[in-house]
């Protein structure tokens, strides 16, 4: 039997090396961001607009919302009331409200396994139907450091039902805070 000599302590020691090295890699990648996602994850936090239709209907007016960001119920509401759609008259064809609605439904915060609605769905009582995103209790919490300057007074924002204003991949479901940038003040930074 041969012996491994220094050259086997050498290898032992290489190949340990490379294990402390793999394990400080997984462990930098498992760690959170100021979300609390891995850094390495890029993937949306609620389903990203997948219906042509959808956009463009409701995404000529105003930020085609992710369905991702309220329960069925609630866009079952909002649907069912566009002859006032929060002062303005936005009636579809039958047919079409009705795909729409499905489609809304289907892939609502309470039928997907998106990070951010299944917060969502855990900050609304068992009935509750919001018709205003920003009614959503985690929604609210997620903004309280906020203040009316950055907000309301921000003539570029004005309201926090307008995502996009600041989070700069909302259309594309992300809503990380390594991504917002306030317009007039830049990254936010928790």
């Amino acid at each position: 039997m041969k012996s491994s000599g220094s050259g086997g302590f050498k290898t032992g020691v290489f190949l340990s090396l490379i294990v402390l090295l793999m394990a400080a890699a997984g462990w930098q990648a498992s760690r959170g961001d100021d979300d609390g996602e891995a850094l390495w994850s890029r993937g949306p936090e609620v389903v990203p607009v997948t219906n042509a239709r959808y956009e463009e209907e409701c995404g000529g007016c105003h930020l085609a919302y992710s369905p991702g960001l309220l329960p069925a119920r609630s866009w079952r509401r909002i649907m069912g009331g566009l002859e006032d759609h929060f002062g303005d008259n936005a009636e579809l064809e039958p047919a079409l409200q009705a795909e729409l609605t499905d489609y809304l439904a289907r892939n609502s915060a309470d039928n997907g396994n998106y990070r951010r609605s299944r917060k969502i769905m855990r900050s609304l009582g068992a009935r509750q139907a919001p018709l205003r995103i920003i009614d959503i209790p985690y929604i609210r919490k997620e903004h309280d450091e906020l203040s009316p300057r950055h907000v309301e007074r921000n003539p570029k924002v004005l309201s926090l039902s307008q995502c996009d204003a600041c989070h700069t991949r909302a259309a594309e479901g992300s809503f990380r805070e390594r991504e917002i940038r306030i317009p007039g003040f830049g990254r936010w930074d928790d």
